[in-house]
């Protein structure tokens, strides 16, 4: 069967692998759907990704249907739809032991630690399998991005009423809007780009955007937009480390500031004027834990997260090398493209 290999930066082609023999005790073989494409993706892509190792078959976002279960496996059958938590974690580590197991000491992501999904069939341990079986398989694709949102904004503990800057409006920012505004909180959406705040108000109806610019006009906005408060939490989702320092300057007296977004360089910022004086609580978030897959496959049954202004491309398997640079294109109006695996 054909995958696709990512063998360097900005180097994909298709490669003869062989089908997964029976899986063991614990273990599933999986056919692949549906596979998102997300920012980690675009990074490894242009060898940004501080994470990702070549050659590498990548592939996180996964919506698959259960072939084969091995012995002890309770929680999946064959023909199970689900999405899979790419997060394989060790089960031994200190941070395990306590139920992190989205920073696991030994953590491996499909497709950047390991080889992922963009492959027909391959095989996962059943406990990183979410049955879904009313959703879509690009629906179960798109649950892995909604978690690292998901999981952001319950490190920040946003509460209602509270004003919440969300920076950036990517797809992974997107999702800490979805999960900022289930909170109860006022959501203020940050951004360069005025295309991708537009599509936050009339796709997913944020009244509140500040055009961020870096001339102190970002920042006079918002103190009008909060009377002053300017934000209790702050989202940077941008992995940029100058406006993840800046992001300080736009949280509350008292507020929260939570890194979701990842750079490989330094970030610096003045301690005793902005966050002593403010008495700021600064926090970092990867990836997601299990209770927020389950969450938001229920949150997307209610119809209470509404996934179709998400996928707005879609790209058959063989055609993935070609379609892929032009995803990174601004003018592509790309938020979410899905790759379409044979059946």
């Amino acid at each position: 069967m054909q995958a696709l290999l990512l063998e360097q930066p900005k180097t994909f082609r298709f490669i003869d692998v062989p089908e997964p023999p029976p899986p063991g005790p614990g273990d599933t073989v999986v056919r692949v759907h549906a596979v998102g494409i997300c920012g980690t993706d675009y990074g490894g892509y242009l060898g940004k990704m501080p994470f990702f190792s070549y050659p590498r078959i990548p592939g996180h976002e996964l919506g698959v249907e259960v072939v084969a279960v091995g012995d002890g496996v309770a929680n999946v059958k064959p023909g199970d739809r689900c999405c899979v938590e790419p997060y394989i974690n060790c089960q031994l580590c200190y941070s395990c032991e306590r139920g992190l197991t989205n920073c696991c000491e030994h953590h491996q992501t499909l497709g950047v630690h390991c080889d992922g999904g963009l492959r027909p069939l391959f095989t996962v341990p059943a406990r990183k399998l979410h049955p879904s079986p009313t959703l879509a398989p690009a629906q179960n694709a798109l649950v892995e991005t909604l978690a690292i949102g998901c999981h952001a904004i319950d490190r920040g503990a946003a509460r209602p009423g509270e004003n919440v800057l969300v920076i950036g409006a990517g797809p992974i920012g997107l999702s800490a809007v979805e999960f900022a505004r289930l909170s109860g909180a006022r959501v203020i959406v940050m951004d360069m780009a005025a295309s991708r705040l537009a599509f936050v108000r009339e796709k997913m109806g944020i009244a509140d955007t500040v055009e961020a610019k870096g001339d102190g006009s970002d920042g006079a906005t918002l103190a009008t937009l909060t009377d002053g408060r300017m934000c209790d939490l702050v989202v940077d989702a941008t992995g940029s480390n100058v406006s993840m320092a800046n992001a300080l300057e736009f949280c509350s007296f008292g507020g929260r500031v939570v890194y979701v977004g990842i750079t490989q360089a330094e970030i610096s910022f003045p301690h005793a004027p902005v966050m002593h004086r403010r008495e700021i609580t600064l926090l970092a978030s990867r990836n997601a834990l299990p209770r927020d897959f389950t969450r938001i496959i229920g949150l997307i049954e209610a119809g209470r997260i509404d996934t179709r202004p998400w996928i707005t491309h879609h790209v058959p398997f063989a055609d993935t090398i070609r379609a892929f640079p032009g995803f990174l294109e601004p003018a592509s109006g790309v938020i979410k493209a899905v790759v379409e695996m044979p059946s």
